[in-house]
């Protein structure tokens, strides 16, 4: 039996995380404290918006107003902020409200030097709401080599950084931007999305945020719209808790206890989901049916080594795209013949998905700057659950022969009058 105390509560012992412990351990236990009245091992979930006080402006404990903070919001932070090896975290009620809390925290007539493959959402409030705000936006193919001539001196207030990129998987030195950024004084941010905080954590590389669409890997079940930024500067937390609270774009407690389940398990399915995208990657690269694959975890990728250095055992997550032999229709049939892979938006869920980002995910981009970013209209985006290896590989091979070779028999046989 568990000790009780005076007030005939239960003891337990602290549960506060210590960095001794590994991945594993501090999914499972970071920011889930037992609870000191039951010794539940599960929080449970705190559905008030309002918390009484015992005087005016004095509340009974942490909590006033569930916009400004809320008990199973906090344990999600604390076990996101442990993940990502930072001292704080905050939680927001998308991927996209993340994104646009760190934009609208910039004052007006900022300049930011952001890759040019991100996300469609995140190019979007670039290019259409942060220039609202007077905020300015310069997109580069090359960040690495073209950071420091495109900071401007007292304008250039961030650096953002997706890597991998959003669909074409190319990866970024971090910490090489993050120096040059630092010596400028500038913040670097880094989406982590692509790979969730088991296989990287970009400010163990030099970055000073890091944010996620919590609805992908973190969550891991496609069933929340949440997002999260983590980071160790005091000042950080001061100012964007200040705009989190301020804009309200807060994630709920059930979200928040759901999301914090799914993090129990993301090492488990980061692994996974590494392991068959391997396995479908190489597949893909050793078809005749390909024009090019995009996996940082195969050798041939152009930035394997970065995967080396940057990434937990080299793994190259979940998430790769390839270029189909017979053009955007044949990547439609592609998806379409697919019996495992579900033709989907989104991506890092259990389930494995595939897309058309050109006409999906970054219908939204002008197609002259989605070439130049390598989103051609034959790319597929493949997010690969956890299902088993095998079958997903059969399902992919099968789907590339109804796409590719089975409208060149038929249209042979139309020709031979067969049809």
């Amino acid at each position: 039996m568990s000790p009780s105390n005076t007030n005939g509560s239960i003891d337990t012992p602290p549960r506060a995380p210590s960095p001794v412990h590994n991945f594993g351990t501090l999914a499972v236990h970071a920011g889930s404290p037992h609870d000191p009245t039951t010794g539940a091992v599960i929080e449970s979930i705190s559905l008030s918006t309002t918390f009484a006080q015992t005087g005016v402006g004095k509340p009974l404990g942490a909590y006033e107003y569930t916009r400004s903070s809320n008990p199973n919001r906090d344990n999600f932070e604390q076990a996101v902020a442990a993940l990502e090896h930072a001292k704080f975290a905050l939680a927001f009620s998308s991927g996209s409200a993340t994104t646009a809390t760190i934009l609208q925290s910039l004052a007006q007539g900022s300049h930011v030097v952001s890759v040019s493959d991100v996300y469609g959402g995140t190019h979007r409030y670039f290019t259409k709401v942060a220039r609202a705000h007077g905020v300015q936006v310069t997109f580069s193919p090359s960040i690495e080599i073209d950071v420091a001539e495109l900071i401007r001196p007292d304008e250039t207030k961030l650096i953002w950084i997706e890597s991998p990129s959003n669909p074409t998987l190319s990866l970024v030195d971090i910490r090489t931007v993050a120096t040059i950024a630092h010596q400028h004084g500038i913040m670097v941010v880094v989406d982590n999305t692509f790979l969730s905080p088991y296989i990287q954590n970009p400010l163990d590389h030099g970055a000073d945020i890091v944010i996620h669409s919590v609805t992908k890997y973190i969550n891991g079940h496609s069933d929340v719209l949440m997002g999260a930024a983590a980071f160790n500067s005091e000042d950080i937390k001061d100012h964007l808790t200040f705009f989190q609270n301020a804009i309200g774009a807060v994630p709920s407690a059930f979200d928040c206890w759901l999301a914090h389940r799914g993090l129990k398990t993301l090492h488990l399915r980061a692994r996974e989901a590494s392991r068959n995208a391997h396995l479908i990657a190489t597949a893909l690269a050793s078809s005749p049916h390909t024009l090019l694959v995009n996996y940082p975890g195969l050798p041939s990728h152009p930035h394997y080594a970065i995967a080396l250095i940057q990434h937990r055992a080299g793994l190259g997550g979940g998430m790769l795209s390839f270029r189909i032999k017979g053009g955007p229709e044949a990547a439609e049939k592609f998806c379409q013949s697919c019996n495992i892979f579900t033709l989907a938006e989104s991506l890092g869920g259990v389930e494995s998905l595939c897309e058309v980002p050109s006409s999906m995910t970054h219908a939204g981009i002008p197609r002259e700057q989605r070439e130049a970013a390598g989103v051609f209209d034959d790319l597929v985006r493949m997010s690969c659950g956890i299902e088993d290896g095998e079958d997903l590989k059969k399902d992919v091979l099968q789907a590339l022969e109804r796409a590719v070779v089975w409208p060149k028999v038929n249209g042979k046989l139309a020709l031979n009058g067969h049809a």
